[in-house]
């Protein structure tokens, strides 16, 4: 298998499988791994033929190099198609959640649109109805929307290579927008091929390593991490609709046995809900030992997370060293670092040292915070920064992570000022052209250590304190508390002058009377004020869906 990088294009190297191996199965979509008839497959050959009709369509429709198309689809094969047919109609594919039932869902898919200046719009015949219902409330009659898989239309015969290269944008990539309108990063073919390229080398990929897991199609760890590097090596990608697995979480780890998937990904909450949901029968029968590498990522990787989960299901086969914290993000393309060469894990750290920028290794029976290491960089320049001085930092200072190299996107869509400070920043050393994450970390012996957010940090009487092992250290020491949901965050004081103020907020489920709520509240104000050294001017405790 030639390097992936030096192809062309995305489109090249799909077309090259399809002529070299037409027949080998490119995708799976499995909607139950423990019946035989559970699951649906799409070859090189027609994953190559969809693409050139859904290509010549578009072109057909006007829609040629450059345009961007939305694409709103389920999960499942007829995505691929889609997405595929843009890149070979040299368009940018801009893939979004489906408009849903919330006005919420719905607006954020009208402003991916109205940002993204949607030339089309692509969906299949199951989900047409609502999406056509969508358009009209929200007055899109202007974009035609274009149904990829009724069978109408011209057929793949008069399809022809599109003039693209490692510059020729591909995709705008919309973060979640969870602070603010959703952006659109710019992402390149030569960006999806570095980023494949990277993944294909460190987690050993080749024809023989289908690589699975059910994160949905337009989320960066699915399209840049499920799908793409599978497909661009010849292994194939087996895909699962995230409800299947939110329903039956055990359904995941039967698809990566039946299937014999060798990497599969999945953020921080998938491990926990399995080592929570999962039964004894539900497990019968189950063998992981040909998953290689369980990868943890998009959101804070927790290490007793994974010890638990580790030990959930090491009597089925789970290897000690498949759990793999990574790092990475849609500015990046995906994959920035991973602990995939190594055990699972973890270091214990003085948590006072870490309010003071320092990261301090202790002995595990000392107190401290254990944190999940990262792993090796791998495919970028990483530099940890004083995100005030611009100075780069030693070894175990904790700063901002900045990253530069080919899998860095080209900023975002529309927002030129946005990208010349967070996408092209200067050390105070001058070596530029950096992207500024706004997280913070550490490197320490050669491995990332993620320790929180710039924007998350609450600094309280001088002291910078994590709210997320605040909130992780209160649902591990009161059992009311659960797997539910929790947030802190500081105020204000009453008068003038006087130092903010820390509130907790919790769920709490299976707890009516009062005198215990009061008491649960009491013991968090003494679980925080003995973890952390911080008094907690209130704790609010609610209703789950409250």
């Amino acid at each position: 298998m030639a390097a992936i990088v030096t192809a062309p294009s995305v489109t090249a190297v799909l077309v090259g499988w399809s002529e070299s191996d037409p027949d080998r199965t490119a995708a799976t979509f499995v909607t139950d791994p423990l019946r035989e008839d559970g699951a649906s497959r799409l070859s090189y050959a027609g994953l190559d033929a969809g693409a050139r009709s859904v290509a010549v369509r578009l072109r057909a429709a006007g829609i040629g190099p450059g345009d961007r198309v939305v694409l709103l689809y389920p999960a499942g094969l007829a995505f691929l198609t889609a997405f595929f047919g843009c890149l070979y109609a040299g368009a940018v594919a801009v893939p979004s959640s489906l408009p849903g039932r919330y006005r919420h869902e719905r607006h954020r898919v009208v402003r991916i649109a109205d940002d993204a200046g949607a030339a089309a719009i692509l969906t299949d015949t199951a989900t047409r109805g609502d999406v056509e219902s969508w358009i009209a409330e929200e007055g899109l009659g202007r974009l035609p929307l274009l149904v990829t898989d009724d069978g109408a239309g011209p057929g793949p015969g008069n399809w022809t290579m599109p003039d693209t290269d490692h510059d020729t944008l591909a995709v705008l990539q919309y973060t979640s927008g969870s602070t603010g309108d959703p952006k659109g990063v710019v992402i390149t073919h030569g960006n999806l091929l570095h980023n494949s390229q990277n993944l294909v080398r460190v987690l050993g990929l080749d024809e023989n390593t289908p690589l699975g897991g059910w994160i949905p199609h337009f989320h960066d760890m699915g399209l840049m991490g499920i799908i793409l590097p599978p497909l661009l090596s010849g292994g194939g990608t087996v895909l699962m609709s995230p409800s299947t697995f939110l329903k039956r979480p055990h359904l995941w780890l039967h698809m990566i046995d039946r299937f014999g998937i060798h990497t599969s990904a999945a953020p921080d909450f998938a491990y926990e809900l399995c080592t929570r949901r999962v039964t004894d029968a539900q497990a019968e029968g189950l063998d992981l030992s040909r998953w290689r590498f369980g990868v943890d990522g998009s959101e804070p990787v927790r290490a007793s997370v994974l010890d638990a989960f580790r030990e959930r299901f090491a009597p089925h086969g789970l290897r000690p060293d498949t759990l793999s914290p990574c790092y990475g993000m849609a500015e990046a393309t995906l994959f920035v670092s991973g602990a995939l060469d190594a055990p699972h894990g973890s270091r214990r750290i003085d948590a006072e040292a870490l309010e003071r920028d320092e990261f301090r290794p202790v002995a595990d029976d000392e107190p401290g915070r254990p944190v999940a290491s990262c792993g090796t960089v791998s495919g970028a320049e990483l530099r940890v920064v004083d995100p005030r001085t611009h100075r780069v930092l030693p070894d175990g200072g904790v700063g901002e992570i900045w990253l530069r190299g080919p899998v860095i996107g080209h900023g975002y869509w529309n927002r030129e000022a946005t990208n010349a400070a967070e996408f092209d920043a200067t050390t105070a050393d001058g070596i530029g052209g950096h992207l500024r994450t706004g997280d913070l970390g550490t490197l320490y012996e050669g491995e990332l250590y993620v320790t929180g957010r710039i924007k998350d940090v609450l600094n309280l009487r001088g002291r910078n304190l994590y709210p997320q092992d605040i909130e992780h250290e209160l649902r591990a020491q009161q059992p009311e508390l659960g797997s539910l949901v929790g947030a802190c965050f500081a105020v204000p004081g009453e008068d003038a002058g006087r130092a903010d103020v820390l509130v907790v907020t919790h769920e709490i489920r299976g707890v009516k009377e009062e005198e215990r709520l009061r008491r649960i509240a009491a013991d968090m104000r003494l679980t925080v004020a003995r973890e952390f050294g911080a008094p907690v001017g209130a704790v609010l405790l609610l209703r789950p869906g409250g």
